[in-house]
């Protein structure tokens, strides 16, 4: 091993993945350059100040006090808030993340949530276990009016996967002068989200949370939604008033809702989600996918070759904040 290792690996995995993977998949991607695997806290404590490039969920500020050949922190979760981003940064680091790679996994998902609620597979399933030959009513999907909340990475794969089902599609973002990929475009503003709504068959929460969004969908959103609707969070679960959806789920005021995320999370065993035949949960699965190491070895690969050739680290992929020009 060189003493000064071009891209360093920490230990700590993500999604029961393994980093050993990760490091020779990166290997892969970059034939040319070394890459480290720190195994064990020692390895981390001798590699990480000696690195170009680290890669991690994140890294610790005593590891990096002297890491004076740094230039790249790439961490290997899309949230970032765990991360020492300033102090990386006033370091000359820059901050990338791996935003992006679970959109497509979280997307088919949340097809799949609003295709179970439409032929009512949930009700076959339920009948299948108790050994019952009867017939029940579905509906169908085309026709239906879906607002996806939230037109970033995760939304617009969404609303790509829809093409072809036959739907009317309503987009929420920030800046809705920016239009999107829907049949209509809508900001946050309290009145347009609850037109949105009224006119929906599915919402499907693909936004980050932050204090726009928490508590988004609370009693009064609910209320405005059809109770033939259906409730699809491939996002946090903090948007979603728990205690308002629990009600309205039991009172028929909602159709259905499908929950890869919760608030609180991980869901109590005792929670009164658990018992609602009309509420699907999945254990915060919705990005897991065998290319997870893949795409974001595609990602830090590129962002190692733009520093080979001298780019400005302000055009890296998955930016999340630039190197202190001070430094």
């Amino acid at each position: 091993m060189s003493d000064q290792p071009d891209i360093v690996v920490l230990r700590e995995g993500t999604e029961g993945l393994s980093m050993g993977s990760y490091a020779e998949t990166l290997r892969e991607r970059l034939p040319d350059h070394e890459v480290a695997l720190a195994r064990t806290p020692a390895e981390e404590r001798d590699l990480v100040p000696r690195a170009r490039v680290v890669t991690g969920i994140t890294v610790e500020r005593s590891r990096i006090a002297d890491a004076d050949r740094l230039e790249l922190f790439a961490c290997t979760f899309a949230g970032t808030d765990h991360v020492p981003v300033e102090a990386l940064t006033d370091r000359g680091v820059a901050v990338t993340n791996a935003g992006g790679i679970h959109a497509p996994g979280i997307a088919e998902q949340s097809i799949a949530n609003m295709l179970v609620f439409a032929r009512r597979l949930h009700e076959g399933w339920r009948r299948k276990s108790n050994a019952e030959w009867r017939h029940f009513q579905s509906y169908e999907f085309a026709d239906s009016t879906v607002t996806v909340i939230g037109l970033g990475s995760i939304g617009q794969h969404v609303v790509e996967r829809l093409e072809g089902f036959g739907v009317g599609t309503i987009g929420v973002r920030y800046t809705p002068s920016k239009g999107g990929p829907t049949d209509e475009v809508v900001g946050f503003e309290t009145d347009a989200i609850h037109d949105a709504l009224s006119r929906s068959d599915y919402v499907v929460l693909a936004c980050p949370l932050n204090d726009l969004t928490r508590g988004l969908i609370g009693e009064e959103e609910l209320a405005t939604l059809p109770p033939h609707a259906v409730v699809v969070n491939a996002a946090r679960g903090g948007i979603v008033d728990t205690d308002a959806l629990v009600s309205a789920l039991r009172s028929s005021g909602l159709r259905g809702a499908a929950l890869d995320v919760t608030d609180p999370e991980p869901l109590p065993a005792d929670h009164p989600l658990w018992d609602l035949e009309n509420c699907l949960i999945t254990p915060h699965t919705g990005g897991h996918t065998p290319k997870h190491w893949d795409r974001l070895a595609d990602i830090v690969a590129d962002n190692v070759a733009a520093l080979d050739s001298g780019g400005d680290p302000a055009d890296l992929r998955n930016l999340v904040a630039a190197p202190d020009d001070g430094n």
